[in-house]
């Protein structure tokens, strides 16, 4: 049921339009998450033809399917065009070190709360790896604004593979903008 949620979530995420990337020496813009999935990505593609429903929970084939789905997602393509592209991007925490007292100096940038914690990754296209230049106060699930250049940088972490990568000028508590 996980697994079909966020399939879904990935699959209407290739409806949405792509925006310009910002230039590198440019002000960073406000981007979405729906703009780092390729267009064309079909993250159905490998289950064409199989009758899902048909696999019991607990069973051999849902064991060989969440293989091939995580295996899909791990090498998730990204979006070469945004290699470079300066750009605000809202999501959750997820700890990858601590130092000094639990302070950060690197996180997992994640769509929706509970990702990578309390269920599977999001594919690769859907996870940003995150630098701070000075460790920082961030728990997990934290709700953050990251401003940076981003880089399209495959990096595989114990709590998921990321396919993008923000070196953060600048890390913030979420707060919705004013429209």
């Amino acid at each position: 049921m996980i697994a079909a949620a966020m399939l879904a979530l990935v699959l209407g995420a290739q409806d949405a339009t792509a925006q310009r990337a910002a230039k590198p020496d440019g002000p960073a813009r406000t981007a979405t998450w729906e703009e780092l999935v390729p267009p064309d990505w079909d993250p159905f593609a490998r289950f064409r033809g199989r009758d899902l429903a048909a696999i019991r929970e607990g069973s051999a084939a849902e064991q060989e399917l969440m293989q091939v789905m995580r295996e899909a997602w791990d090498n998730a393509p990204v979006r070469s065009d945004l290699d470079g592209a300066r750009i605000r991007l809202p999501g959750y925490v997820v700890p990858l070190d601590a130092v000094d007292g639990g302070r950060l100096r690197q996180f997992l940038l994640v769509p929706y709360f509970g990702a990578c914690i309390h269920s599977p990754p999001p594919p690769a296209n859907q996870i940003v790896h995150v630098t701070l230049e000075s460790p920082a106060n961030w728990r997990s699930m934290d709700a953050v604004w990251v401003s940076g250049t981003l880089a399209t940088t495959r990096q595989d972490s114990t709590m998921g593979v990321s396919g993008y990568a923000i070196a953060a000028d600048s890390v913030q508590a979420y707060q919705a903008e004013r429209r």
